[in-house]
């Protein structure tokens, strides 16, 4: 039996814990075909997989992992036809990354994760922060009949912090950090996660072409800085299939997700014009 480890990497917020709760799910339960199936599990991850599975199950919103609360997760699963593999991956609170590009400070257990052959990279398709350009901001106080500032009261106005920046300037950064050392080991497979895709599939772009789209710096450096030992797929992914109702609100659309026969089935992976329930299949690319 081999042993491979993916790192599951994102910024807070991004649907890593989500996807691990209906990856649970889907492999435990066998209700609908997948690449890889489910051989055993390390006793220690038992409880923590019950409960966000869970809540998966439920249509209930996931408690975000807190910083310090990681959990290592380690499945042992199989491909037809193949050799049993143990698969480890941590369970990792998006502000560990956040604090990565802010502060320039990682931990040292994270910084072992960090360098696993097989990177699962979260983006949050309906939270994306794009930049925001000068001259919009210009065009806008015009319209809205509001003066521009001299130099010091604009100064006063600019309250920037390293969380505020454009998603794909982090991502970017982050990348560049597993390229350097420490954290460099060679080469390496990155799939790239378009989290909560049922939000922007409506606009009938590709998964490829929605990043180039809103991304475009992201999309630039994927292609021409990675280098050729990183190999690379984007998929886009709805782990929940659809919205989930809060502690207030219960919405119409949590209401139908429950009412399906086979949760299996809210579960929906977008990659290269194929459409499946399969969540194991950018584990499966990123294990060959």
């Amino acid at each position: 039996m081999s042993k491979r480890s993916v790192v599951v990497m994102g910024l807070p917020g991004s649907g890593k814990t989500t996807f691990l709760a209906a990856l649970w799910h889907l492999v435990s339960e066998k209700e609908v075909p997948c690449k890889l199936t489910y051989v055993s599990l390390q006793a220690s991850n038992i409880e923590h997989l019950h409960e966000i599975a869970s809540q998966w199950r439920a249509a209930k919103k996931q408690e975000r992992t807190a910083q310090g609360g990681d959990k290592l997760v380690s499945m042992i699963l199989k491909a037809e036809g193949g050799e049993p593999q143990t698969v480890t991956f941590p369970d990792v609170a998006g502000e560990a990354f956040l604090q990565m590009w802010g502060r320039r400070e990682c931990d040292e257990t994270v910084a072992g994760w960090l360098k696993a052959p097989g990177v699962l990279l979260f983006i949050h398709a309906d939270k994306v922060t794009v930049p925001k350009w000068v001259i919009d901001e210009k065009l806008l106080m015009e319209d809205l009949g509001i003066p521009p500032e001299d130099g010091a009261e604009a100064e006063a106005l600019v309250d920037w912090s390293p969380d505020v920046a454009p998603t794909q300037v982090q991502l970017v950064d982050l990348l560049q950090s597993m390229q350097t050392e420490p954290l460099d080991v060679g080469p390496r497979r990155l799939a790239i996660i378009l989290s909560a895709w049922d939000k922007a599939a409506g606009r009938g772009l590709s998964p490829e072409e929605y990043l180039a789209r809103r991304m475009p710096l992201l999309d630039q450096f994927l292609k021409n800085g990675l280098g050729p030992s990183w190999e690379r797929r984007i998929y886009g992914i709805s782990a929940q299939g659809g919205d989930y109702d809060d502690a207030k609100t219960t919405l119409a659309d949590a209401e139908r997700l429950r009412d399906i026969e086979l949760p299996s089935q809210r579960i929906s992976v977008v990659h290269a014009g194929s459409q499946s329930n399969d969540l194991t299949e950018p584990l499966q690319w990123l294990l060959t």
